[in-house]
């Protein structure tokens, strides 16, 4: 018999795909809402954050809708797409790695960044801040940041690291943006960035890696905003919701622990 390599997969690929497995199965009919993240997260044994992660791969997959204030909605019993299984580390994954890498790096460049590394970074953030209705300038802007960030630490492989960490922020990522992002998300983004500039002008090491850190935190409470629960009992009023929905919530029993 022949043997064939045996690939890991992400936690977040195990809950889409068993997901997806009921929903070819029929147990959640197209239209029909998905029970709220909070109950699937229970039933499966798996943070909030994966359920996430695998109903965003879902939606990049064309097998559910997600209607931020509303639910999580079945659009077909069709397989995902191959192309977004296993791409890479999920957003709470990615952001967990760059909040211990990044946040030593934002300590380190307290006391290494030169004055020409100070500026640079403050002008990224005044472009940011230009540009807070630019979502590609301020992301090129953003980006930039974190690079020169580790640049001025004198570490040329701290910088290739944050680069690897910033090029893993694939199509989940993206689409976490999308459903979440606001203008005034954005400028607190903008006003993350200038504290983190503030302590590494002032040279307080502590200070930084804790601006590094509640920036990071926040963009993790970002992406876990609640897509079903402010629209969901006004969502429940609608009869022909009402019953998919009831429906969703009955099928949640058949989803095992993951444990």
């Amino acid at each position: 018999m022949p043997l064939h390599q045996v690939q890991p997969r992400r936690l977040y690929r195990q809950i889409a795909d068993q997901i997806a497995g009921l929903i070819a199965a029929g147990e959640f009919p197209p239209g029909s809402r998905l029970p709220a993240e909070r109950e699937l997260a229970s039933k499966l044994g798996v943070s909030r954050a994966s359920v996430r992660e695998a109903i965003i791969s879902l939606e990049i997959g064309g097998l559910v809708d997600v209607r931020v204030g509303t639910g999580i909605f079945v659009v077909g019993p069709k397989e995902p797409s191959n192309t977004h299984r296993d791409a890479g580390p999920g957003p709470f994954e990615l952001l967990n790695a760059r909040k211990l890498v990044e946040g030593e790096i934002a300590a380190l460049a307290a006391s290494e960044a030169t004055d020409a590394d100070i500026a640079a970074l403050r002008e990224a953030v005044d472009r940011m801040s230009a540009h807070v209705d630019d979502f590609a300038i301020r992301e090129e802007s953003d980006r930039g940041f974190h690079l020169r960030l580790a640049e001025s630490t004198g570490n040329g492989s701290l910088e290739l690291v944050v680069e690897g960490l910033w090029n893993q922020r694939a199509e989940l990522w993206g689409r976490m943006q999308h459903h979440f992002h606001t203008t005034e998300l954005a400028q607190q983004t903008i006003r993350d960035h200038a504290a983190i500039v503030r302590a590494v002008a002032a040279r307080d090491a502590d200070g930084a890696r804790a601006a590094m850190h509640r920036h990071l935190a926040r963009v993790a409470r970002e992406f876990q905003r609640g897509i079903d629960e402010s629209g969901r009992a006004a969502a429940d009023a609608v009869s022909k919701e009402a019953g998919p929905a009831k429906h969703g919530a009955q099928r949640a029993a058949r989803l095992p622990s993951m444990k």
